[in-house]
Formats: C-alpha cells, sequence, structure tokens
C-alpha cells in the first residue's frame, strides 16, 4: 500500500471514528439528568427534533382574534386599516403606490375615523359567544390532525392568554376570558400535541404612527409599540421590556410543546435573543421531561444555526427531499388566515396532494382555519377537514409514522420554491407520484386520482422484485407488470375513491 492511500484510508477511519464519537457524546448528553442547554450553539447542537414530531405530519393552525372582527381584509386589517396613503412594502417601508389600502376605506365606511375608532376599539367587539373548545377539537381529531398550533399573539399586539405585561389581553379586555387556555387546555386533554404560536416580533413596525390617527397617542403604546421612526429596528428596551417577558410568559403559564415564530424573529435586532430563546425554551422542556420544538423561519437572515431548530417554510414547499425535517404552513383560505366574507378555500383534494408531496420530501403540514368572530368555524372549512379526515382514516399508513424512501417520487409537476411561493404552482396530475415507507413497507401515492392505467418508472425490476400491490380502501385485485421500463398498475374499477389514490407495495426479499 502506498503511502498515500494508506494516509487517505487513516484519515477516512479517523473521520468514521470522530462521528460515531459524536453521536455518543450526542445520546450521553441526552441521558445525563443534569444536562442544560448553555445559550451557545455548540450546546444547541446537542438539540434533536423528537421522534413524535417526525410521526405527526399533520396538525391544525387557528387565527383568531380581533382582526376576525372586521370580516373584510382581515390578515393584516390592524395594519392595512391605518394605510391612508398608498401601500408600502412591509419590511423597507418604501411607498408601493399611492392609493389607499381598502381596509382603509372600508374602516371609515363601517366603523368610523381612525382617529376616534381604532383597532383598540375593535377589541371589544370580539364577541366569541358560541366558542366551545371540545367542539373545535373533536373536528380537529376527526380531521385526523395530530397537533395543534393556536395563535398565541399576533402582529397586532393582543395576547389571546392572561398576561401579566400588556393590560391588552382576552381577560382584561374583549371577551374577558382565557380563551388560549381553554383550548390548549382542551388540546392536551384529548391527547393531541399542543403548541403556540407568537406573531409579536413583527408589532414594532406593524402599524403606521401619524398623528392623526389613535396610532400615535402614546397611551395606546402597549399596543401600537412606543413611537418610533418607521422601520427602525426594534428598540433594545422594547425586547427587554415586551417581546422577551411575553415569549417567557407563554413558554412558563401555558408550556407549548411546539413553539412557533413568524418572520421578524429573523432580524438583526432579535440576534442576541436567539441562544437565549433556544436554550430557556428546550431548558423549560427538559424540566418536565419532554423534548420541546422550536419553529422558525430564516427568510432575510440566519437566526437559528442549521441543527438547533426546526424550519418552517409559509405558503411554500421543497422541491426535493430534505434529511432534516421541515414544515410547511399554509391555509386553507387561497387569500386569508383570518376569516373573511370574501375567503377563497382550497379543496381537500388539493390540500391532501399537498400534504402527500410534504411528507415524501421529510416535512409535514401545518393547515390553518379562520374561525368567525362568534367562535363558529364555518361550514365549508368544517367540511375540507372531515374530507381530510376521512381520507387518512383510510390511507393513514401512508402519512402517519412513516419516513422518507430514497427518492421521493416522480412527475412532470415542478414546485415552486421561496416565501409565499404556493400561488406559482400548477395543479398536479396523475403522473405525479410520491413514495412514502413505513417499516419495509413502500407506498406510492397518486396524487390526482388516475383515469387510466399507472405507470411508475422509477419501480423497475432492476429496482426491486414487486410481491404485491394493493390500493387502500379497494377491496379488489389490483393486477400490475414490472419490467425494466417501471411498473405498470393496471387501473381498477369501481374504486369510489375520490382523491389522491396509495399503491401499498410489498417486495420480496
Amino acid at each position: 500500500m502506498s503511502k498515500l492511500i494508506k494516509c487517505k484510508t487513516i484519515t477516512r477511519a479517523l473521520g468514521i471514528i470522530a462521528i460515531c464519537a459524536f453521536v455518543s457524546c450526542t445520546s450521553q448528553k441526552k441521558k445525563e439528568t443534569s444536562f442544560k442547554y448553555e445559550e451557545n450553539w455548540e450546546s444547541l447542537k446537542y438539540y434533536e427534533i423528537p421522534q413524535w414530531m417526525k410521526d405527526a405530519k399533520f396538525g391544525i393552525f387557528i387565527h383568531w382574534g380581533p382582526n376576525s372582527v372586521a370580516e373584510l381584509h382581515t390578515d393584516w386589517y390592524p395594519r392595512w386599516m391605518y394605510l391612508d396613503s398608498g401601500h408600502v412594502d412591509h419590511v423597507t417601508g418604501k411607498k408601493i403606490n399611492d392609493i389607499p389600502h381598502p381596509a382603509s376605506v372600508y374602516h371609515k365606511e363601517k366603523f368610523g375615523n381612525q382617529k376616534e375608532f381604532g383597532y383598540k376599539d375593535l377589541i371589544p367587539m370580539w364577541t366569541m359567544e358560541n366558542f366551545d373548545a371540545k367542539s373545535w377539537v373533536d373536528l380537529f381529531k376527526d380531521a385526523g390532525a395530530q397537533y395543534v398550533v393556536p395563535v398565541a399573539e399576533h402582529h397586532d399586539g393582543y395576547a389571546l392568554y392572561e398576561s401579566s405585561i400588556t393590560p391588552y389581553n382576552a381577560v382584561d379586555m374583549g371577551p374577558k376570558r382565557d380563551v388560549f387556555k381553554e383550548l390548549t387546555d382542551e388540546i392536551k386533554k384529548q391527547g393531541l400535541i399542543c403548541g403556540a404560536s407568537s406573531h409579536l416580533a413583527f408589532n414594532w413596525n406593524f402599524y403606521t404612527q401619524k398623528p392623526h390617527f389613535d396610532t400615535g397617542d402614546l397611551q395606546y403604546a402597549a399596543l401600537y409599540a412606543p413611537p418610533h421612526e418607521p422601520y427602525s429596528p426594534a428598540s433594545a428596551e422594547w425586547l427587554a421590556n415586551t417581546w422577551w417577558p411575553r415569549t417567557k410568559e407563554i413558554i412558563d403559564k401555558y408550556q407549548p410543546d411546539i413553539l412557533w415564530f413568524d418572520f421578524y424573529l429573523d432580524r438583526p435586532e432579535f440576534a442576541p435573543y436567539h441562544k437565549k430563546l433556544a436554550a430557556y425554551y428546550y431548558n423549560s422542556g427538559l424540566e418536565r421531561n419532554k423534548t420541546v420544538v422550536l419553529q422558525t423561519k430564516n427568510l432575510r437572515y440566519e437566526s437559528f444555526k442549521p441543527g438547533t431548530h426546526m424550519l418552517d417554510l409559509e405558503r411554500s414547499k421543497m422541491d426535493s427531499l430534505r434529511k432534516a425535517y421541515w414544515q410547511t404552513d399554509t391555509s386553507i383560505g387561497k387569500n386569508s388566515w383570518y376569516y373573511a366574507e370574501n375567503w377563497i378555500p382550497k379543496s381537500a383534494g388539493s390540500l391532501i396532494a399537498d400534504l402527500m408531496d410534504i411528507v415524501s420530501k421529510n416535512g409535514c403540514l401545518l393547515l390553518n382555519i379562520g374561525p368567525r368572530k362568534d367562535g363558529i368555524i364555518p361550514d365549508d372549512q368544517k367540511e375540507t377537514l372531515l374530507e381530510i379526515g376521512k381520507w387518512l382514516q383510510t390511507n393513514g399508513e401512508a402519512v402517519y409514522g412513516s419516513k422518507y424512501y430514497e427518492v421521493y417520487g416522480e412527475g412532470p409537476t415542478k414546485t415552486e420554491t421561496g416565501h409565499l411561493s404556493e400561488g406559482k404552482n400548477k395543479g398536479f396530475t396523475q403522473e405525479d407520484i410520491r413514495f412514502t415507507t413505513n417499516g419495509d413497507v413502500l407506498y406510492a401515492t397518486v396524487l390526482v386520482p388516475p383515469t387510466e392505467d399507472i405507470h411508475i418508472k422509477y419501480l423497475s425490476n432492476s429496482k426491486m422484485d414487486i410481491k404485491s400491490v394493493k390500493l387502500l380502501g379497494y377491496e379488489g385485485t389490483v393486477e400490475f407488470e414490472q419490467s425494466e421500463e417501471g411498473t405498470t398498475i393496471t387501473l381498477p374499477a369501481d374504486t369510489n375513491l375520490k382523491y389522491a389514490w396509495v399503491f401499498k407495495i410489498d417486495t420480496k426479499g
């Protein structure tokens, strides 16, 4: 053996030993009862996304609050109602056009001038008189959801929980109830994984502060943020006395197993809190013998190092398999997160296809609903959830606890990537196939119910020797033929399956 080859062999062996040592060290650290995460990236690298999160696959997101009162332009209504002199970019503050936002015009017509009747005055109108936590969670379970993430506080600065930090909370103002606790208690009672989302980081620059609005009045600074130059970085004082204490309050009082953060947390001024947040939250989980999950975005700036959190993509997906587990969050509403009278719903079939596309790429789906202000979940949203639930009752073995295959699938339809990219996606076809595995079984999901024989190119006889093929939800025999060109499945007759078809494939050897 030459010295060069011998040197490379030794180097490779030492590399394997180092990797094994790191894995062993990580496992040992996790076993130590005295282990605590420290506020540095080296310590936080010991974090691992728990298996219960990887197994869950499907969750429910809930956007609900005073935003819902307006019933139109509701997503960012608290922001848009104050844009009376043109649209502006929410990151840079640069004007996009000189046209007042429709929400600004709508607010004046429906509620009055924004100086006299501002967003603060909508809070008492959030009545939620028909809210019933049990019926909500019953629905989520029927939908097949394994976890639920209610919004704890949105950009508007209003807390849906009892807060000792801000007077603008659901116990002191509005429904006079700890709405968040009622809901999270029921979620936990019924055995679902319970999370919380915080969108508070953007509150600093969410509202337009002008003298002719009530947002410019210092007495309302706890809601509208302290007066400051538009789009300036959040002040150290606001971060230390508002954002951080309220974040800790959610963690300490409600003990969420999943803590989800919206954008703006990835801005530079929040950097001093990234390691602090992760260590504090992970240690809170250790204290109750639970590995918790921190979900964040990395849009404009890297906030959390790879391997120290779980990546979330808003209204977008991966176009390839990602070995690190990830999540898509999106809404049943194409055009809204909060309830709106002009809500445009997605179909159950398209959402099921998205779910399987995501799961095949090692991700999970967090699907949002938007209840009405009175606490009623609209019938069309209920119907969609129940349709997904029926499909999962039949096909859940290809979803829950599943793992990705060596390739995510095949087909002609490209997945667009990037923040808020879902609107660019074209519909799937019956040629779009996605793979998942569960134990020794391979599942091939045809994302659109086929109308002719199904040909799966990747499953050639040189790849595997298929023993049998079954169609989940179908009692008949499934005929197939395998060759060097792939596997062709004869279209079964009279299947009566409405949505994506899942073929269960058993192999020899």
